[in-house]
């Protein structure tokens, strides 16, 4: 829409503003003398001056008036956007996953899952809190990828569902160096394992094998330390975790290379193999 057509809605709606708020003590007229367009005009209006609740009421209205017209459709995934800039999440994303359940093929169902995908991701802010919403938002993001790889949502889905992908690792990687550095060698050992198993694309599997090579000499057990230090050369090589892995290793006089048989081998051999990164 032009400037012009944008200016003559706003002025509409601002003007149905004024009717349905009625002049000194007389009752505003019911919506129900409204036209769909005059209801959703106004909820327009209010999401453009930040009014995101009454914005969100309007739009509702036009679903409850008018439940089978082209506007309560239309209504529907406005109301799930004007929720969702409000931060009430959960209302959010019910309007959204209402729209996918009623017309699922249509050319804003993609919308509708990206707007529920987000109403989990952006309550994702701290390392610290429980990572229950983390994984409900890479299910969501999943769906989003997986069902509407074509839309314009997709990429944005992408680069979210590394983020939340890398938020996972980092949530494990703080246990680990809480383990680390309280001497519970073995319980670290396990956390940093998880990252480099099952979180190998993140930014954090560099740290977590120098962290291996510092739990596992502190236990002594030289082979796993050198291995995992060679995993590291091997694929991070001009990292500052790598620096930090070699200096410790080298200054015990041990080498960076795969030693003997364990998990950690058998990630080296897949890294040469190609078949790890």
């Amino acid at each position: 829409m032009n400037k012009a057509g944008r200016l003559k809605r706003v002025v509409a709606a601002g003007c149905l503003a004024l009717l349905v708020a009625g002049c000194g003590d007389d009752s505003p007229p019911p919506l129900e003398n409204f036209t769909p367009k005059e209801i959703y005009d106004r909820a327009e209006y209010e999401l453009e001056v930040g009014n995101y609740v009454d914005s969100a009421k309007y739009f509702s209205e036009v679903e409850r008036l008018y439940p089978y017209s082209e506007w309560a459709k239309r209504a529907l995934i406005m109301q799930a956007f004007a929720l969702h800039r409000d931060k009430l999440y959960d209302e959010s994303r019910a309007a959204a996953q209402r729209y996918i359940d009623f017309y699922p093929a249509d050319e804003d169902a993609a919308y509708a899952q990206y707007l529920l995908a987000l109403s989990y991701y952006d309550q994702i802010d701290d390392v610290g809190r429980d990572q229950g919403l983390t994984f409900q938002a890479l299910q969501a993001l999943r769906t989003v990828i997986e069902r509407y790889p074509d839309s314009e949502y997709a990429r944005s889905a992408i680069l979210k569902f590394d983020l939340a992908f890398d938020h996972l690792a980092a949530k494990e990687m703080e246990i680990g160096r809480y383990y680390l550095k309280r001497g519970y060698y073995a319980a670290a050992i396990n956390r940093f394992r998880v990252v480099v198993e099952d979180f190998q694309t993140t930014s954090q599997t560099p740290e977590a094998l120098h962290r291996l090579v510092e739990s596992y000499l502190s236990l002594g057990l030289v082979n796993e330390a050198q291995t995992a230090g060679a995993v590291l050369g091997y694929n991070y090589q001009s990292s500052e975790w790598y620096q930090d892995s070699f200096t410790l290793l080298t200054g015990q006089g041990l080498l960076l290379e795969p030693v003997g048989e364990s998990w950690i081998r058998a990630v080296y051999r897949q890294s040469v193999k190609g078949e790890w990164i």
